[in-house]
């Protein structure tokens, strides 16, 4: 039996590569998900450069950031590197519930991809309702 020693990461793995066009790849040393193979929207990072946090870095919608951040600063930050232009960094050393980071990543999903992708998701969504 394998164990899954990466908090949240087969979860994560296992929701963006069922996201229309998603792959996945290392990206500087850590699993990244990106949407036809170029536009990145999540990136997963277990103590980036030492800063012992265990989190999600996701592309959000310009404002979103500052919303989590300021709603819940203990779960939500704002990351290395990609924070400058808009991006989340979630925790998931910190007690969050998947719904939650399924949420964040779903919205940096649609962010990022193509409107083909997003209308396959909304018309999956609306048949399945």
């Amino acid at each position: 039996m394998i164990v899954e020693r990466e908090p949240f990461l087969s979860d994560t793995r296992a929701y963006c590569l069922s996201l229309p066009g998603t792959i996945e790849r290392e990206s500087h040393g850590s699993p990244g998900f990106f949407v036809d193979g170029k536009k990145a929207f999540v990136h997963y990072r277990n103590d980036h450069h030492g800063d012992g946090i265990v989190g999600l870095w996701c592309a959000v919608p310009p404002g979103m950031q500052q919303l989590l951040v300021a709603g819940n600063p203990e779960l939500y930050y704002v990351p290395a590197y990609v924070g400058p232009r808009g991006w989340v960094g979630v925790r998931l050393d910190r007690g969050a519930e998947w719904g939650e980071i399924a949420a964040v990543i779903g919205e940096a999903y649609r962010h990022r991809a193509p409107k083909k992708y997003v209308k396959a998701l909304t018309e999956g969504a609306d048949r399945d309702s």
